[in-house]
């Protein structure tokens, strides 16, 4: 069976926690190496695995795929040199910092023939994977109102670059991409866009809480995000002239493999039994739906296919870079500098 030999750049929370277990969990990809200092933890991780320098990696004729899993303000610069290189490339999201860099990478991987996809994991949620579902099915009838919430109770902040003012920091680059990326996926590019952006905690330096209202015609489809809220409401609301769907609860996975968990692991995906989604039909008779089993490993299965088969890759470069032309909309429309 062919395989893929993969260096992966930086093992903080994105490097560590989702790419290096899920790379691991794919039978045709190989981790080879990682660019990073943290030598004990790779070792824990990634065993057999080479703890080395990004130079090291992108300069090595063995690896084919390069993962760059860096502060966001690295990635197109890391990307543009990798696929100079002539590797295959994965960047975690968001893909850039500006549609323009993000538009120059998707150029440059068609001159030299690579495949560049973005790792816009929050696809394959379960949460988000039922209510695509009952979307596609026609279960709540013509969609008039989405709502979709990111929200988590951090009153105190934490250190690291997604704190601080750099391009690509706050809440709206992080959480917000994975938000627009559903939305995008649903609905397809909004026709016009409603902000508020701004930063609730004390001595916060980038944003913290946003609402965001794509307008589709006269649907509309609401993205907030908070980050003093104890108890969240619903994570998804999905309203119809058929009906609506109500959905409580987060995804899992991302907290499996905090824990540690691969997902190779029986369970691995199923929703806990609590955060079941309610349907309610429109002459007020009310059905749960069981969630879908997510799956994250669905990513890197859907890059080793894109390489070595030619299927179509998991998430192309340019719906990624739709997501980086939202978010600067979204800013301009919040009247935040360019």
């Amino acid at each position: 069976m062919k395989s893929l030999s993969v260096g992966l750049l930086g093992f903080g929370l994105a490097g560590s926690v989702f790419h290096a277990p899920l790379i691991r969990s794919e039978p045709r990809m190989r981790l080879t190496a990682v660019a990073s200092s943290r030598i004990d933890d790779i070792r824990r991780a990634a065993p057999g695995a080479a703890a080395t320098t990004a130079e090291a990696v992108i300069a090595d004729p063995t690896i084919d795929l390069v993962v760059i899993a860096t502060p966001n303000t690295s990635h197109a610069p890391l990307a543009r040199e990798a696929l100079l290189a002539g590797k295959h490339v994965v960047i975690d999201k968001p893909m850039a910092t500006t549609a323009a860099e993000a538009g120059e990478l998707i150029d440059l991987a068609e001159r030299q023939g690579r495949l560049l996809t973005v790792f816009h994991n929050r696809r394959w949620d379960n949460d988000f994977l039922t209510l695509r579902a009952c979307l596609e099915a026609g279960e709540i009838g013509r969609p008039y109102h989405y709502e979709a919430h990111y929200d988590r109770f951090r009153p105190q902040i934490k250190q690291g670059w997604r704190e601080r003012t750099l391009p690509g920091s706050g809440v709206l680059f992080d959480l917000g991409a994975h938000l627009i990326d559903q939305a995008v996926t649903l609905f397809g590019m909004p026709d016009r866009i409603l902000a508020d952006v701004g930063a609730q905690r004390p001595d916060a330096q980038v944003d913290d809480w946003f609402h965001i209202v794509l307008g589709y015609g006269p649907m509309r489809a609401i993205l907030h995000c908070g980050t003093v809220v104890c108890r969240p409401g619903p994570r998804f609301q999905l309203h119809g002239d058929g009906g609506s769907f109500l959905k409580h609860g987060i995804d899992g996975q991302e907290e499996a493999l905090r824990a540690g968990r691969l997902p190779t692991e029986a369970g691995w995906g199923t929703d806990d039994p609590e955060n079941h989604a309610l349907l309610v039909r429109a002459d007020g008779t009310e059905r749960r739906v069981e969630t879908l089993r997510g799956d994250y490993p669905a990513f890197y299965r859907g890059v080793a296919a894109a390489i070595l088969d030619g299927a179509p890759p998991p998430v192309t470069a340019g719906q990624a870079r739709d997501v980086l032309s939202v978010l600067e909309a979204v800013r301009k429309a919040a009247g935040l500098p360019a």
